[in-house]
């Protein structure tokens, strides 16, 4: 019997009358949920109507977020979108459901990993309706895991606003909620997006490097390291998305971490920087073996 629908039949053979043939039905399946309506994240300000969304109801109840504004990006996995918080203004990266994505394809991601529960590993590999919920929520839970890793390492990543407890960014899922880089009037655009000086996109590419480098040195291979995934605001680079980061225990790790120097010298042509993806990785190598950026200290 499918996971996602079946059939039944009605017996009338008890009935006083004359027989009817058995009526067929399907049960209603529950469309996966993709792209929010930004109407339904917000509610009515003239009626002071909660938002429709689950998830943002929880994130306002939980104190994370007061109000969403406005959306900002819609990606192959993702929607991000601005919001007010207690603490200031927060980007809340609500995910889709894993059958409403354009991307699903992690399993390249995902190589090397243990998952203890044989039953769930199982469910996972056979993409079963239980097995894509606990893709989705380990998928949220690797970004949390990873931002917060990063930040604390001392990198240039969004603050996770979320934890660092795992109970605490739990509550949050299929939401990741962090400290918006920018402003609300200006949030960082994506250094795909932007025009920038021969200066600018020099000290842009320094910075990216370095990045990486960093990242290396921590034993990760972001696995989609690109001008797509890099913020420019106040001449600063911040690097973005981390769920699919892989460690050296993924087989692919070394060709993941060829495929994001290759990505990064490719996207920067648009900015004057000609650097092959060879030269890019030795010295990402290179810098990788010097310091490591000051590390932040997380207060209770």
């Amino acid at each position: 019997m499918s996971a996602h629908r079946h059939r039944d039949h009605w017996d009338d053979t008890e009935d006083a009358g004359p027989q009817r043939p058995a009526r067929d039905f399907k049960r209603k399946t529950r469309k996966p949920l993709g792209r929010r309506r930004l109407a339904d994240l917000t509610g009515d300000p003239a009626t002071d109507s909660d938002p429709a969304d689950d998830t943002i109801r929880r994130l306002t109840d939980l104190g994370y977020i007061t109000r969403v504004v406005a959306e900002l990006k819609s990606g192959k996995e993702a929607t991000t979108y601005v919001a007010h918080g207690p603490r200031g203004s927060v980007l809340v990266k609500l995910y889709r459901e894993f059958q409403a994505r354009s991307f699903k394809n992690d399993a390249i991601y995902r190589e090397g990993q243990v998952v203890m529960d044989q039953r769930a590993a199982r469910a996972m590999q056979a993409r079963s309706r239980k097995g894509l919920e606990m893709l989705q929520f380990d998928w949220v839970m690797a970004e949390y895991a990873h931002l917060w890793h990063l930040w604390r390492a001392g990198l240039n990543v969004p603050e996770p606003l979320a934890g660092p407890n795992v109970k605490t960014y739990a509550e949050t899922v299929p939401a990741v909620v962090m400290r918006l880089v920018g402003t609300e009037d200006q949030p960082a655009p994506r250094l795909s997006d932007v025009k920038l000086t021969p200066g600018q996109a020099r000290s842009a590419w320094e910075q990216a490097v370095t990045g990486m480098a960093h990242l290396l040195k921590l034993g990760y291979a972001h696995g989609d390291y690109s001008t797509y995934n890099l913020l420019w605001s106040e001449d600063t680079v911040t690097i973005i998305d981390f769920p699919q980061l892989s460690t050296r225990q993924n087989p692919n790790f070394q060709e993941l971490r060829r495929r994001d120097a290759q990505s990064l010298s490719t996207s920067f042509r648009k900015h004057g920087i000609q650097e092959s993806a060879e030269s890019t990785l030795r010295e990402v190598q290179r810098r990788a073996l010097g310091p490591a950026p000051e590390p932040r200290v997380v207060l209770p």
